[in-house]
């Protein structure tokens, strides 16, 4: 087990189940209320979106064919509103171009009704695991950026001429310092981003979305 999966035994793991059947909510709730799943019902996408957003860790069972706004519609709403629950379509009605673009735009899965249950639970483990994956990406990138406000203007400069592959006398040169001033600079950068090599210093910027001086 993954030091991420553990982590998941001590939260809430929620699961939205979008649906207009009345039957399928009702079972698939009873399903994942008896493994220990929180458990949210929606018989429609606009009222799922009246909800206040969920910032907990969990996953959306989505219908794509729906009165009204329908699975794909919800996704793509949910997409831009940078909602990042992974999504898992589940329809009667599916064909494949539907089925490529709702991975593509990236849906964990899509089931045919009727699945089986174990099938189901398959897709909802994986669903979970990635929104904690992603979850602690997001909390590692927020803290880098923290730690990046702590630089001044000349060591964010400096930053980017290291991650480039340049050596202190080389960056000296390019900024018309002398390489001692460079040294000390790279070190206080290394100090406050909490890094000891030049290659997590590399990985944590291109986390960061910082690219190297040309």
């Amino acid at each position: 087990m993954t030091d991420n999966r553990s982590q998941a035994i001590e939260l809430i793991l929620t699961v939205f189940v979008i649906d207009d059947d009345a039957s399928v909510r009702k079972s698939l709730s009873r399903l994942l209320w008896s493994l220990g799943f929180e458990v949210e019902t929606f018989a429609s996408a606009e009222l799922f979106l009246k909800r206040d957003p969920y910032d907990g860790v969990g996953c959306i069972i989505l219908d794509i064919r729906m009165p009204g706004l329908d699975g794909i519609g919800l996704q793509d709403q949910l997409s831009r509103a940078d909602y990042s629950l992974p999504i898992i379509f589940i329809t009667g009605h599916g064909d494949i171009p539907m089925s490529v673009r709702a991975m593509k735009k990236g849906a964990v899965d899509f089931l045919p009704k009727p699945f089986d249950d174990e099938e189901l639970l398959q897709a909802v483990r994986r669903a979970i695991e990635k929104d904690i994956m992603a979850r602690s990406e997001r909390e590692e990138i927020e803290q880098i950026l923290e730690r990046l406000k702590l630089l001044t203007p000349r060591e964010h400069e400096i930053l980017r001429y290291v991650i480039s592959g340049m050596l202190n006398k080389q960056v000296g040169f390019k900024l018309g310092i002398a390489e001692k001033t460079v040294k000390i600079h790279r070190g206080r950068i290394m100090e406050k981003l909490h890094v000891s090599s030049v290659a997590d210093l590399v990985r944590l910027a291109e986390k960061a979305g910082i690219k190297p001086a040309v």
